[in-house]
């Protein structure tokens, strides 16, 4: 492909697929060894949330929202 003006460039639609990109989503590029590296900013976002649970020591088998359910279950059965 071939950088337009601005340093355009355009996200060939297997990337875009295999990201989940839409248009009018935001993406993150990173310099790697050399190279450039494309994530959604939701990836990002999820890869941010990992680091900080395991470096902070709150890594957990279980997610936040299936904790979430099962105490919102919990509470209607009470009732």
């Amino acid at each position: 492909m071939k950088m337009s003006e601005g340093g355009r460039v355009v996200v060939p639609i297997e990337i875009r697929k295999a990201l989940n990109l839409n248009e009018g989503d935001t993406v993150c590029w990173d310099l790697v060894d050399g190279g450039a590296r494309l994530t959604s900013k939701l990836e990002r976002l999820r890869l941010v949330q990992n680091r900080v649970q395991v470096e902070s020591g709150l890594a957990k088998q279980t997610s936040v929202v299936d904790e979430l359910i099962a105490e919102r279950r919990s509470e209607a059965a009470r009732e």
